[in-house]
């Protein structure tokens, strides 16, 4: 198959982000005298968006609605504030993007991290390289809800079986077969190998130059 378009999860799929987000959660709960986590803590609680990562991050005592509310109202301040502090590209990432330009493939980013978080990351990190980049504006339409990726379908003028959908996490397989898509898993991001193949994943990319191989 031919493949037209490629659509990427960001965190842990195009961008380590890990640090970043585990050091202004845990500035967060500090604030709240709340015990911090470890940053290999942080893989398992990423993925759904920053609301729910407050709210998991919080102890289960404390994670009443206003309490969670406060928190994620920092949250958003102090990540919005250090979100590419120590974020970047992981290996390899930039190579695949310029190869894919090169052979006019169509790039989009989908991610459950809100949009005007998404935005930002992705155009201090890899500007110049989608066509359309989304982040969370609508509850609902959290993946694996496939509401943005038939959005972003027709928005490229390509039908979804004709995309490649790449995650690191069970959402993003979850995602690819609500829309229909290829879903493609990647081994260097958040999650092991097995929870995305146990959700639908096609392959597994264990470098990102390995995608040229589907194409």
């Amino acid at each position: 198959m031919k493949f037209k378009g490629v659509i990427f999860d960001l965190d842990g799929t195009l961008v380590d982000s890990l640090e970043d987000l585990a050091d202004s959660m845990n500035t967060v709960l500090h604030n709240f005298n709340f015990p911090v986590h470890a940053l290999k803590t942080y893989k398992y609680f990423v993925g759904k968006g920053i609301f729910q990562l407050v709210r998991v991050a919080l102890p289960e005592s404390r994670r009443d609605k206003q309490t969670i509310a406060r928190c994620h109202k920092l949250m958003m301040e102090v990540y919005g504030n250090n979100c590419t502090n120590k974020s970047k590209p992981y290996e390899g990432i930039i190579d695949l993007l310029n190869e894919l330009k090169s052979r006019e493939i169509k790039l989009g980013v989908l991610s459950n991290k809100a949009n005007e978080l998404t935005t930002r990351i992705v155009y201090a990190l890899l500007p110049d390289y989608f066509d359309v980049v989304k982040g969370l504006v609508i509850e609902a339409n959290k993946k694996p809800d496939p509401s943005e990726a038939f959005q972003m379908s027709e928005t490229l003028g390509i039908d979804p079986a004709d995309f490649i959908f790449i995650g690191d996490t069970s959402i993003d397989m979850q995602t690819a077969k609500n829309a229909g898509m290829y879903g493609v898993g990647v081994s260097w991001g958040f999650r092991p190998k097995e929870e995305l193949i146990a959700n639908g994943a096609k392959c597994i990319l264990d470098q990102p130059m390995d995608l040229l191989k589907l194409l």
